[in-house]
């Protein structure tokens, strides 16, 4: 989809504060400092729609943005980043709580790009994540990022261990780098083909 507008629309703290489902919505999921916004702003070709930060955990609303295109309007919708973030128990029981209820609830949602960095290996928290969004029919689009750190025997190298270690089917998976471009064009192209038909 070409993008023709991007805009910021609103952040909150709790279910009370999400804006009225309207138009298909994709939600972005990662660990801190796994390029989220970074990639948001790629995609929309946007510098700074979404800020990012060098300290993890810094955002910790669920910030909601309004992408008009050729085709459709959609909103995306950022998550707060978990795992590197110093912050404690009670606030990451109260993040948790806040992400699935949005996950949980939220009628207008069409898929859910999880993002990792293509450096580090999965843990036990993407594997949860994955069979909690599988278990309620969300499909799931893998984000590889950061791709351009390494060479490209290397890159294939990590591509090929990340593909095997998720359990995704292939066209779900995506190599992507923020900073290159890469793997936009196919993330875009899936995420149309799961908001374009959607009732």
């Amino acid at each position: 989809m070409r993008v023709l507008r991007a805009e910021f629309m609103l952040s909150a703290a709790a279910p009370g504060g999400f804006p009225r489902p309207e138009a298909p919505e994709v939600a972005f999921l990662g660990r801190s400092n796994v390029g989220k916004s970074s990639l948001l702003n790629r995609l929309v070709n946007r510098k700074q729609l979404a800020r990012t930060s060098s300290t993890p955990g810094k955002t910790r609303l669920i910030s909601w943005f309004r992408v008009v295109g050729s085709v459709q309007e959609i909103h995306f919708v950022d998550l707060p980043g978990y795992g590197y973030a110093k912050v404690g128990k009670g606030e990451r029981r109260q993040w948790k709580r806040l992400i699935e209820s949005y996950l949980d609830g939220r009628e207008n949602l069409r898929a859910a790009v999880l993002l990792q960095d293509v450096r580090r290996d999965p843990s036990e928290d993407e594997d949860l994540l994955i069979e909690w969004l599988s278990e309620r029919d969300i499909p799931v689009l893998l984000a590889l990022t950061k791709t351009d750190k390494f060479k490209p025997m290397r890159r294939a190298e990590r591509l090929r261990a990340l593909r095997n270690a998720f359990d995704l089917p292939p066209e779900r998976v995506f190599a992507t780098s923020a900073e290159k471009g890469l793997g936009i064009p196919e993330l875009w192209r899936e995420i149309d083909a799961l908001t374009t038909d959607a009732p």
